[in-house]
């Protein structure tokens, strides 16, 4: 009878599979391979902009930004002051007072972070000879505030969409306002173009066709004009096939869009939902926001909920005000990290509401954070996927003003660029390829 032997096997393991079987497996995952790194590049660690506002483009001028965050804070004031604001949003006095003095250097400096001059639902027919001069007028003023440093950090303009009656309108405003731009200088660095009420995939084809020959035209590098989507229509959802349209846009144009932004009315709208029920967070809005979210993830396009029409103006101040903050907290809970504001007064809230998610969050992430890079046990066990949340999530904070990059490193023990490839570790790789 064979007896098993007492001790530990000393013969070493062979693999069964060769050098030709890994090749083989390497070339019928070639296309994949080639497919997820052009498709899925991921987020690509630059600033994103907490909120989008919106401005008939006729109204544009050098010190519009400036005069938006003059106005908001006189309303503030006006209604109690920030700290004030802060405790109807639901802050304790001490987070209040440390978001209020945030929020006001914030109104000072940068109120605006991101500008869109509209030619579309906010702008209207004018006719063809006052909407050519009003898209030659916008370029040259966006060129002058961008000289003069008076520009928000992101700027560009909202155009007429690609349906057959407003394509060439459409068309011409974005040409006219391209070609401005180009011929007073190099394009503004936050230059941002958004194309609306898309329905399908072809309209972004042909936006993709259309900012290629602009491209051509004035010698610029290519692909340098991206462009966001508006998803506005039930069709860019679900399509006539039953398959989703939204979901091969990243596909179908890769590295062209830099976002989604849900439209609340225009959606809502289609759906035949009634006006007093159309919001952020009826069920068919996060439907459609929970679609898009799919859509993009790891494509590296960004994500933007919509607006709310209820704008803290007269008596209803306040009432505007706990609304306009909690739906920004919402969507911030949500993985919304940007949206639509209307109105001066909708800033403080929309600063207040934001300062007060990323402050309220930083210590336990940041707690988080120190534990997994110095390997030391905690109440939570992260994994590499959590920690680069945890260090995105500062490292937005950090961007949009609600916390400064030394309080940050006295809490974590991160530097910026250390954070910066915690949250994006791709960034790391080409100086890793090069080393090796």
């Amino acid at each position: 009878m064979n007896v098993p032997p007492s001790g530990p096997l000393s013969v070493s393991p062979s693999g069964a599979l060769s050098g030709a079987d890994l090749g083989r497996i390497d070339a019928q995952l070639a296309a994949t391979d080639l497919m997820l790194e052009r498709n899925y590049p991921g987020d690509d660690g630059t600033r994103q902009p907490v909120h989008t506002v919106y401005v008939p483009a006729d109204r544009f001028t050098p010190g519009f930004a400036e005069g938006w965050g003059a106005q908001a804070l006189a309303v503030a004031e006006a209604h109690g002051g920030l700290e004030r604001l802060g405790t109807l949003l639901g802050q304790d006095p001490e987070l209040a007072a440390a978001v209020a003095s945030r929020v006001a250097a914030k109104l000072g400096s940068e109120p605006i972070e991101d500008l869109r001059l509209d030619f579309e639902d906010g702008y209207g027919d004018r006719g063809d000879d006052a909407e050519d001069a009003d898209a030659v007028a916008a370029a040259a003023a966006v060129a002058a505030a961008v000289a003069d440093g008076s520009a928000p950090p992101f700027i560009g303009i909202r155009f007429k969409c690609f349906e057959a009656p407003t394509r060439a309108r459409g068309l011409r405003t974005l040409d006219l306002f391209v070609s401005g731009l180009a011929a007073a200088g190099e394009l503004p660095e936050g230059l941002v173009l958004t194309l609306p009420k898309v329905t399908t995939v072809a309209q972004v084809q042909a936006m993709d066709y259309a900012v290629s020959r602009l491209e051509e035209v004035h010698s610029l590098p290519a692909g340098r004009l991206r462009f966001e989507v508006q998803v506005e229509t039930p069709q860019l959802i679900l399509g006539p096939d039953g398959t989703s349209p939204v979901a091969q846009l990243p596909h179908a144009v890769p590295g062209r869009i830099s976002a989604l932004h849900y439209g609340t009315y225009d959606y809502s709208a289609s759906l035949q939902i009634s006006a007093e029920y159309q919001s952020m967070e009826h069920p068919v809005a996060d439907y459609a926001k929970e679609v898009m979210q799919l859509a993009v993830a790891g494509t590296g396009i960004r994500l933007s909920d919509g607006s709310t029409n209820v704008i803290p103006v007269g008596d209803g101040v306040q009432d505007a005000w706990r609304l306009h903050g909690r739906l920004v907290r919402r969507s911030l809970e949500r993985g919304y990290y940007q949206g639509w504001d209307l109105h001066p007064a909708q800033l403080p809230s929309r600063f207040a509401a934001t300062y007060a998610f990323y402050r309220q969050g930083l210590p336990a992430a940041a707690a988080r954070l120190r534990n997994y890079v110095e390997r030391t046990e905690g109440g939570v066990m992260d994994e590499p996927a959590t920690a680069r949340a945890l260090a995105a999530f500062v490292l937005r904070g950090i961007q949009c003003g609600a916390a400064g990059a030394e309080e940050v490193r006295g809490l974590t023990g991160l530097g910026l660029p250390q954070l910066t490839v915690l949250a994006h570790p791709r960034l790391a790789q080409p100086a890793a390829s090069h080393n090796h």
